[in-house]
C-alpha cells in the first residue's frame, strides 16, 4: 500500500463522515437560529428553551436520515474492507 492509496483512503473517510453528519447539523443549527430569533425578539432567555427544540429535531432527523446514514457507513466500511487484499498483495 503506497501513500496515495492512503491518502484516498482517508480523502474518502473525511467525505462520508461530512456526508453522514451533515444533515443532523444542518437541522440543529437551522432549529437553533429559528429559537434564537425568537428569543432574542420575546428577550427570554432560558436555556432549556434552545437545548430541547434542537434535541427533538436531532432525534427526528436520525430517525428519518437514519437508514440512509447507516447505509453510506456500510457500503464505505464494505469497500474499505474489499480493498484490503488488492492493497496487500
Amino acid at each position: 500500500m503506497d501513500a496515495q492509496q492512503v491518502f484516498t483512503l482517508g480523502q474518502q473517510g473525511l467525505y462520508i463522515l461530512m456526508l453522514v453528519s451533515a444533515p443532523v447539523l444542518i437541522v440543529v443549527l437551522l432549529v437553533g437560529v429559528v429559537i434564537s430569533v425568537i428569543q432574542a425578539a420575546t428577550q427570554i432567555n432560558e436555556a432549556t428553551l434552545s437545548f430541547v427544540p434542537k434535541v427533538i429535531a436531532a432525534v427526528l432527523t436520525l430517525a428519518v436520515a437514519g437508514p440512509w446514514m447507516v447505509t453510506q457507513l456500510v457500503e464505505y466500511i464494505q469497500r474499505t474492507l474489499q480493498s484490503i487484499p488488492s492493497a496487500v498483495g
